[in-house]
């Protein structure tokens, strides 16, 4: 789902009552555990207090909330057993986005409530495979953040970026580029599943 406008809403108010720059809080947020990001931008805060807070207001603030295009309609078509969801967000905060964007939850998603250490840690995707009952370098990872990337490919998995939060430089690490899930083609043959995407360019292998 594109929560973007929530997300920088929510943290320029955050950083402004800290004094902090606000831009530059807004794009270090993306992609990351809440937590996280308040540890490395303001690490003589209280991280816990202060993540309590910041969940809150970014569950309460749903405005602009939507599916990404072609978000709903894989996930549709998709087994359920044959996905998962990994977020960097808290499952209460997961969850509330999901219905903002008016896509179910999943059976499968580990969130950040799963993990000791979020994105670009491999943990969070090791997780979500082992909870698939699948290896690693089976898994194929959608990702809107370098952080994710980062994670993803820690993990020993491919990485496909989506441009749909950050530009194409930002995102060269991914094995390749699409512009967004409606790009993407699932095609579902005795019990294996097949992607066909035309990738906007190929990056780093």
């Amino acid at each position: 789902m594109d929560s973007t406008p929530s997300v920088e809403r929510v943290w320029r108010t955050w950083a402004v009552k800290h004094g902090l720059d606000p831009e530059h809080i807004a794009d270090q947020a993306h992609g990351r555990r809440s937590i996280e990001t308040i540890r490395a931008v303001a690490p003589e805060l209280d991280a816990e207090k202060e993540n309590i807070e910041v969940e809150q207001m970014e569950i309460d603030d749903k405005e602009g909330v939507t599916a990404l295009p072609g978000a709903a309609e894989l996930l549709a078509h998709l087994p359920a057993d044959k996905f998962a969801i990994v977020t960097s967000a808290t499952r209460p905060l997961a969850v509330a986005r999901l219905g903002y964007a008016g896509i179910p939850v999943p059976r499968y998603m580990i969130t950040a409530d799963d993990v000791a250490n979020g994105k670009p840690s491999p943990e969070p995707f090791l997780k979500g495979a082992a909870l698939l009952g699948f290896n690693p370098a089976d898994c194929l990872v959608f990702e809107d953040s370098p952080a994710g990337i980062s994670s993803a490919r820690s993990a020993g998995m491919k990485a496909i970026a989506l441009q749909t939060t950050y530009p194409a430089e930002q995102l060269q690490d991914a094995h390749a580029i699409i512009g967004n899930l409606a790009d993407v083609k699932a095609i579902l043959r005795d019990g294996s599943i097949s992607l066909e995407f035309a990738p906007l360019s190929l990056a780093q292998r």
